[in-house]
């Protein structure tokens, strides 16, 4: 994480990234594995920066 990026909510510069257990699926393809998702989070307040699909091709 770039450190002089800034939470939009509280203003700190600390940051974390983690996942969940859900795989984003494209809809209407309830069969496929699709793509790990990865949330950027302010360790302060908890605000989520950004997420990022792993692997965007699974998505097609």
């Amino acid at each position: 994480m770039d450190p002089a990026k800034k939470c939009s909510n509280c203003g700190k510069t600390s940051f974390a990234q983690g996942s969940d257990y859900i795989n984003l699926r494209p809809l209407g393809k309830k069969l496929t594995i699709g793509s790990e998702k990865v949330y950027t989070f302010c360790l302060a307040c908890g605000e989520v920066h950004s997420i990022k699909i792993l692997n965007p091709e699974k998505l097609t």
